[in-house]
C-alpha cells in the first residue's frame, strides 16, 4: 500500500453536551458539540437514528432543513427546532 495522503488531521478540543427530552411523538437522544470549526455552528448527534448536522441560528430558520437532516415530520422537528432555539 502507498502512503496515506491526509487532506487534514487535527485534534480540536470541543464542548459537548449530552441531553435526552421527550418531544410530542418522540424521544431525542442529542449530543451537541461545539469547536472553533463550523463557523461557530453546531455539530447535532441524533444518537436514536444516526444522523447529524452541522447547525446554526441560519439552518433553524431555514423551512424544511430540520425535517430532511433529521428525517423527521413537521412535528417532531419543531419540537427539535423548538428545544435547539433555546440552546443555539
Amino acid at each position: 500500500m502507498g502512503e496515506r495522503f491526509f487532506l487534514y488531521d487535527d485534534t480540536v478540543e470541543t464542548k459537548t453536551r449530552f441531553v435526552s427530552f421527550m418531544g410530542e411523538n418522540q424521544r431525542f437522544d442529542l449530543a451537541i458539540m461545539q469547536t472553533d470549526r463550523f463557523y461557530g455552528k453546531y455539530l447535532v448527534l441524533d444518537l436514536q437514528s444516526n444522523r447529524f448536522a452541522i447547525i446554526g441560528q441560519d439552518d433553524l430558520d431555514e423551512p424544511g432543513y430540520l425535517e430532511y437532516a433529521y428525517n423527521l415530520s413537521e412535528e417532531d422537528a419543531n419540537d427539535l427546532r423548538s428545544f435547539l432555539n433555546e440552546f443555539i
